[in-house]
């Protein structure tokens, strides 16, 4: 082929990546304030747009980055909070 074929072709799939990997990030900022998934879309849209896009890559990273660190937090919190003291030693106290 020649390379304005190849040219045309590759810019043809990084207008449809952003254009659906953008549609579904709206779609998932709009759900996040009517009821649905909101940010299940959001990620699933970053993710199409990660394929192609550097920024969106980085920025997904980001966000399962602090997400994780967010639901160690909650997790730790429901499942005792902090950790447990050690039980005194009552020999030394007993007289």
């Amino acid at each position: 082929m020649h390379a304005f074929v190849v040219e045309t072709i590759r810019q043809a799939r990084r207008l449809i990546i952003a254009v659906v990997g953008g549609t579904l990030v709206l779609l998932g900022v709009v759900m996040i304030v009517t009821p649905g998934p909101g940010w299940l879309v959001i990620l699933l849209g970053l993710s199409v747009l990660a394929a192609e896009f550097l920024w969106a890559r980085r920025l997904l990273r980001r966000l399962k980055r602090q997400g994780a660190r967010i639901g160690g937090a909650i997790l730790g919190r429901v499942r005792g909070g902090a950790r447990p003291t050690p039980p005194a030693d009552e020999s030394r106290g007993a007289s």
